[in-house]
């Protein structure tokens, strides 16, 4: 992730001591999809999401026994995802579970099956923070979510975590058909008084491996987070307090530290610094993912690679397994990386930005990152 707010504004957030403090990665964030069910039908859905659960999903005492091994291995937050979690029937005993196990549960949901009761019991659990995703304004998200009155329901689903005393926020994955509606995501923001607000760069995963032509172009990638750069600074200068980031694509970080030294922000080194210490993209090393049959993951894009399954091995013995090649390779990635990524001279900050995307345009893990839209001249190969 790449803050925003924290850098280019110089506001603390919630969530720096996970991304900039000494201790960083010394643990991942792990991603559980705790259920591949969902009541919508998402155009570029990564879990491939269904309508109704896998038989073999994990059961409630061996999602516990999961908590569990997390606690012990010091997982610093688990975020409770799927499919939709919440038409997972235990999701508030899995969720207290980890509260009790001071495992900090966060959620990402749709945002459809909210309601004034089910977010006073997420309140209850030990729920801290609520991410509702958005494909644009309302007829377009309407389009991608495949439910006419899905955009009105996750607003009032957001609303309804607010007035439980939930920290709220949006995720908005960025495509070809939403960025024009960029300023308009930003109003709804406020008038909505949403807390955060998270870009993601699309990933070609699940039901979007096929959708690199949806993703924003290099010029139209610039100019978005030329946007999003401006408005962030307006939140700022008007005193308001907004938490923006951008997800899933680490050449935003490299880009932003470009803009701050080409202004000659006093900032700029000071950002360089927290990009490094944060290291770029940490799939495999600072984050991990555990689908709903307890197979574990790199990160939540990558489904179609398995470490091994948590009902053989603890995600903890999986995760410190130094001979699952995959794993090895992305925690020593830089000799590996080829052509741009891998002459690069933002590496340090970058860390090679998203494997999943290069592995699915080119087959080979290794190869450019195809979403960096940065030039040769920028990072050191003109």
């Amino acid at each position: 992730m790449i803050n925003i707010t924290r850098l280019l504004c110089g506001q603390a957030t919630p969530g720096d001591s996970l991304r900039y403090s000494d201790a960083s990665h010394q643990r991942p964030v792990v991603v559980w999809n705790v259920t591949r069910s969902c009541n919508l039908h998402c155009l570029h859905c990564y879990a491939n999401a269904a309508a109704s659960p896998d038989p073999a999903e994990l059961s409630t005492t061996e999602g516990k026994a999961l908590i569990d091994d997390l606690a012990q291995y010091r997982v610093p937050v688990v975020l409770f995802s799927g499919g939709e979690p919440l038409l997972r029937p235990d999701l508030m005993e899995l969720v207290s579970y980890a509260s009790q196990k001071e495992v900090r549960p966060v959620l990402s949901t749709n945002g459809t099956l909210l309601t004034p009761q089910t977010a006073q019991e997420l309140k209850k659990a030990g729920i801290s923070y609520v991410g509702v995703s958005l494909d644009g304004l309302e007829a377009n998200h309407d389009r991608f979510r495949g439910k006419k009155g899905a955009f009105r329901e996750a607003l009032s689903g957001l609303a309804y975590c607010r007035q439980a005393g939930i920290r709220t926020g949006l995720r908005l994955t960025l495509t070809c058909f939403n960025a024009p509606e960029l300023p308009g995501i930003f109003q709804l923001l406020e008038e909505e008084g949403i807390d955060r607000l998270c870009f993601y760069h699309l990933v070609y995963a699940g039901r979007g491996s096929h959708l690199a032509s949806w993703d924003l172009s290099t010029e139209a990638a610039r100019q978005a987070m030329d946007l999003i750069f401006d408005r962030s600074l307006d939140f700022q200068r008007r005193g308001l307090f907004k938490d923006i980031l951008t997800v899933d694509n680490h050449a935003d970080g490299v880009y932003l530290y470009l803009n701050m030294l080409s202004q000659s922000s006093s900032r700029a080194e000071e950002v360089y610094k927290f990009l490094e210490k944060n290291g770029g993209n940490s799939s495999g090393v600072g984050i991990g993912a555990i689908d709903d049959r307890g197979d574990v993951h790199p990160d939540q894009f990558w489904r179609h690679y398995s470490v091994g399954n948590i009902r053989q091995k603890p995600f903890s013995d999986l995760w410190q397994n130094g001979h699952d090649p995959l794993l090895a390779g992305l925690r020593q990635r830089r000799e590996r990386l080829k052509g741009r990524c891998g002459a690069c001279k933002y590496i340090s900050l970058c860390g090679g930005n998203f494997r999943v995307r290069a592995e699915a345009v080119s087959g080979d893990v290794w190869a450019p990152d195809p979403a960096c839209y940065l030039s040769d001249k920028e990072i050191g190969i003109a």
